[in-house]
């Protein structure tokens, strides 16, 4: 089946989308190193996973295209995208963890002051000690849960971590790849090394002798 779009429509709607994802991300980026909580919060994150989404879906048909019988420079350039989507979903993926887990420690955090305003405000007003004893209780549980929250978003970003080393790994990979099947490319370059030296062993050579005719010249002309 024909790809539904041509190549270059494809490679500008991926350009296009990887724009506006990193314009995105780095709004995203300074909300997340700078703020816990912001009104805009979900909108941001909705619309890079909608973009996330669109530029995934152009890879899949930029695929359609290859299979189709493109070349393979086409095939480089889709690995290339394919690799922009994976680095920005990863990337937002680890983000998104941590902006939970800073949401879910404030949260936590605000438990632990709801509770002792409430165990003052008994203290004011004379409150009995076993309704002190049960709401104590319920705010722990509650913090119970937000502790199981936030270590469980610390082992997604820890298992994202990971994933991203393994990455790397095969990159190395690939390139050591690269130049196991590239021996000729060596062979011209020692080729040339070899040349170099020999040229600079003549020239000197030269030189020299140069050098020894002159004094001889100046030594006649002096006699």
């Amino acid at each position: 089946m024909d790809p539904p779009a041509s190549w270059d429509s494809l490679r500008k709607q991926a350009r296009k989308l990887e724009t506006q994802l990193d314009e995105q991300m780095h709004l995203y980026r300074k909300l997340v190193s700078t703020k816990v909580e912001s009104c805009n919060d979900n909108d941001l994150e909705s619309g890079i996973d909608h973009l996330l989404k669109q530029l995934q879906q152009v890879n899949v048909q930029m695929q359609a295209w290859v299979s189709s019988g493109g070349s393979e420079i086409f095939s480089h350039t889709l690995t290339r995208h394919q690799e922009i989507l994976q680095d920005l979903t990863q990337e937002f993926k680890r983000l998104h963890s941590i902006h939970r887990a800073k949401k879910e420690h404030a949260s936590l955090l605000e438990d632990f002051r709801e509770f002792d305003r409430s165990r003052l405000d008994l203290e004011e007003v004379g409150g009995s000690y076993d309704q002190a004893l049960l709401k104590e209780r319920a705010s722990l549980h509650r913090n119970s849960s937000q502790v199981d929250s936030v270590i469980s978003q610390a082992q997604e970003t820890l298992k994202s971590l990971v994933f991203q080393r393994s990455t790397f790994g095969g990159i190395n990979s690939k390139l050591s790849n690269v130049g196991s099947h590239l021996p000729t490319v060596n062979n011209i370059l020692s080729s040339i090394k070899k040349k170099k030296s020999m040229d600079t062993i003549i020239l000197s050579l030269v030189a020299s002798v140069c050098t020894f005719l002159i004094l001889i010249l100046i030594y006649w002309w002096t006699k």
